[in-house]
């Protein structure tokens, strides 16, 4: 009962403040001062606007090859992610840059003649414009279509045919357990691996679906229940959670209460830290 009185007084709280408000600040309306429309001519108005978009997308684009979008990238298929990322954004670039372009023109240098001038003729889209147009548009989307995406999707998703590693993960509500298969070492609540090696991830889910997801490897995949999915990297930095939080294992799916501590720290060692590491835990095993 107590739930539904308050969504009424809501329902009906709003509206009436809401109008309260447009009462209280009321005022007469003031009339609309027209800015004559200027005298550029096409041309002209095409040059100033490809001006405009000159300089926005020469700023841009360097923006995009000198700013770094991910703070840090500990793998080798994160690099490639990373690489895809700033190719199509400085692909996406001239087409904001022109969009900005006309409004700012539009805005700025156009005004405002009050009734607008009847429709020009229509363009039945013949010529040599259109073709072009269609060439370069078909060209740029087979282009994105190959690179980055069957030329990085292929290298990101491909497994190691002989890694150095293998880690078997299972997830749960609402941790994460690591197997080491190779060392006898199970239930393990931390991720180590040694830098510079090739490493298999295989993921499943022992309830509800998770994702499996470290930051610093910019490296996502689902963990469901019944089926195993892998990711395969080479972590080519060293790396640890108590130094640098990106570096941890979290769960990407909403999976319960407790979703948003599901996480684990990961590190990322030398070979001796590693050996060290699978001694200490293969003794406190026995």
């Amino acid at each position: 009962m107590l739930i539904t009185i308050l969504a009424a007084l809501t329902l009906l709280g709003i509206p009436l403040l809401t109008a309260g408000i447009a009462l209280l600040t009321e005022r007469p309306v003031q009339p609309v001062r027209v800015r004559p429309l200027n005298s550029d001519s096409d041309a002209k108005a095409g040059l100033i606007t490809f001006v405009l978009w000159a300089i926005l997308t020469g700023a841009g684009v360097a923006a995009v090859l000198v700013v770094d979008f991910y703070s840090v990238i500990g793998s080798d298929r994160g690099q490639e992610i990373a690489d895809a990322f700033r190719f199509l954004t400085a692909l996406a670039v001239p087409v904001g840059a022109l969009v900005v372009s006309v409004i700012v023109y539009s805005m700025l240098r156009r005004g405002s003649a009050g009734d607008l001038p009847p429709d020009g003729p229509a363009f039945d889209g013949r010529g040599a414009f259109p073709r072009l147009w269609l060439g370069v548009t078909a060209a740029l989307t087979l282009l994105v279509m190959i690179y980055p995406g069957l030329w990085t999707l292929n290298d990101v998703i491909k497994k190691h045919d002989h890694p150095d590693l293998v880690i078997e993960v299972a997830a749960m509500q609402w941790t994460w357990l690591m197997e080491y298969p190779d060392y006898g070492l199970k239930n393990q609540t931390e991720i180590v691996i040694p830098v510079d090696k090739k490493v298999t991830f295989n993921i499943t889910s022992r309830d509800v679906v998770h994702s499996f997801w470290v930051p610093a490897f910019l490296m996502k995949v689902d963990a469901i229940p019944g089926h195993t999915t892998s990711i395969s990297l080479v972590a080519d930095d060293l790396g640890d959670y108590s130094d640098e939080p990106l570096y941890r294992l979290q769960c990407a799916e909403l999976c319960g209460l407790s979703h948003a501590n599901m996480r684990v720290p990961v590190r990322v060692v030398t070979n001796e830290e590693f050996d060290d590491w699978v001694a200490q835990k293969s003794a406190a095993a026995r």
